[in-house]
């Protein structure tokens, strides 16, 4: 799939090919839903459930890495040129606080870095019910060449 037929002029139209694109993905499995894209910033959702918890019924730190990445991921993804994609090569997180099972947590991730071979996120991971800081996450993403 080219980056046009992914990425159309409008929002809206941006968001619902994101969100059908990943049904049968890791995202998926998460439940993670796109709400805000533009080229310098990505927010989403990710229900805590059976899915995405520990058995202690709270979110798992693992999960919280996923969707940082995910965010990362879809924010560099739109910087590239159809003839290249993003890579996560670095992800460093601090879970600071917990989400419990029931809850959604919302990340927004931030363009802080955009070079020609790496990128470089930082996405807020924060519980939709409390508000609180979950999780500080910091991605890197190597541009590389699509295969021929």
């Amino acid at each position: 799939m080219t980056k046009k037929e992914l990425f159309p002029e409008s929002e809206g139209t941006i968001l619902s090919q994101l969100n059908a694109h990943i049904k049968g993905t890791l995202m998926g499995s998460l439940g993670i839903e796109y709400t805000a894209v533009s080229e310098e910033r990505v927010e989403a959702l990710m229900p805590v459930n059976e899915h995405t918890c520990q058995p202690f019924g709270i979110l798992h730190g693992g999960a919280t890495l996923a969707l940082a990445e995910t965010v990362a991921g879809v924010g560099s993804n739109v910087l590239c040129q159809d003839t290249e994609w993003s890579v996560g090569i670095q992800v460093s997180g601090n879970h600071i606080a917990s989400a419990r099972l029931g809850d959604k947590v919302r990340a927004e991730g931030v363009l802080i870095h955009k070079g020609r071979r790496t990128h470089i996120w930082r996405v807020e991971v924060m519980s939709v019910s409390t508000g609180r800081l979950i999780s500080s996450v910091q991605v890197t993403n190597g541009i590389i060449p699509k295969e021929a």
